[in-house]
């Protein structure tokens, strides 16, 4: 007999709510907010069960309750930051409204000639940012390359952007973009790796358009106008960048030079709650300054090469 045979009703039951929920609720953003923090919460759970299984292994008592004591600690930190994401994802849900995030991508309606004033991408351009950090100086060169990807049908553009941390490669990840023919600039995924002593530490924020269910976003719109609100990315637990327009007329000084009348955005993550940045965009040049307004680092631009 099936050990598991006496939760099929349960989990049936489970499911059709959820999707009845689906159906017939106004809010399928603030639904989604659930979902995850629901995905979150049994997945800390199911953590700490295996930290407290191998717990058990541990003979000697005293460090075996020590053992234990650190998986339910782990457990308490690992619910906060669950309900943190609720909360973060919910502030983006009274921005965005309640609509299933669902864009259309018809291929035919995107190039890979991606010349929006505030986010030119020219094939063979390489934009570089540097900054002290407290984890040491940060040098950012974002290049972009005459390659391009089909994802979802849409070719892009694909950029190489790599995040150095005191000389060392941290960061390696590879960018795709396309614009459409309105002139919003679309992002369509990256293959994203950190490195920890020339090494793959991690692949987290991974994702393309069209697998596993990612829809790609706008990271720069035609014709932005302040109170612009808009997702950038959206794989649930993986890619959830937003992004609002805050300023359309600022004066920005960088190594780089002086840039008059620039966009300026805010940028959030359901990921990291209480995350926030502002970025800079000069007409004709792009992203000339990020600022992060948790750590008050700043990554100005520097140079640029062609």
């Amino acid at each position: 007999m099936n050990r598991y045979s006496h939760l099929k009703p349960a989990l049936f039951a489970m499911v059709l709510t959820a999707a009845t929920a689906v159906a017939g609720t106004a809010n399928v953003c603030q639904l989604t907010s659930q979902d995850g923090l629901n995905s979150c919460t049994k997945g800390a759970q199911g953590d700490y069960w295996t930290a407290v299984g191998m717990c058990a292994n541990i003979s000697e008592s005293q460090s075996r309750q020590a053992c234990i004591q650190r998986a339910k600690s782990d457990l308490q930190s690992a619910m906060t930051t669950c309900q943190d994401q609720f909360t973060s994802r919910n502030q983006v849900c009274q921005k965005l409204g309640g609509r299933p995030y669902d864009p259309t991508i018809d291929p035919a309606n995107f190039t890979t000639n991606i010349d929006n004033p505030f986010m030119p991408l020219k094939p063979g351009t390489t934009y570089i940012y540097e900054g002290p950090t407290s984890q040491g100086f940060i040098r950012t060169e974002f290049a972009v390359t005459t390659n391009t990807k089909l994802i979802d049908g849409v070719t892009c553009v694909e950029v190489h952007d790599q995040v150095f941390t005191d000389g060392e490669l941290t960061e390696d990840t590879l960018d795709w973009f396309a614009q459409d023919k309105e002139g919003n600039v679309w992002y369509f995924g990256e293959d994203s790796d950190e490195l920890v002593n020339g090494r793959v530490s991690s692949l987290g924020g991974t994702w393309q358009g069209g697998v596993n269910g990612a829809s790609p976003g706008i990271v720069m719109k035609a014709h932005p106008n302040v109170g612009d609100f808009y997702r950038q990315e959206f794989l649930l637990n993986t890619a959830e960048d937003a992004a609002g327009v805050v300023n359309l007329d600022q004066t920005v000084k960088v190594p780089a030079g002086t840039f008059h009348h620039c966009l300026d955005t805010k940028e959030v993550t359901g990921l990291e709650p209480g995350a926030l940045e502002h970025k800079f965009y000069a007409p004709g040049v792009g992203n000339v300054l990020t600022v992060d307004l948790v750590t008050g680092d700043s990554f100005p631009l520097v140079q640029i090469m062609k």
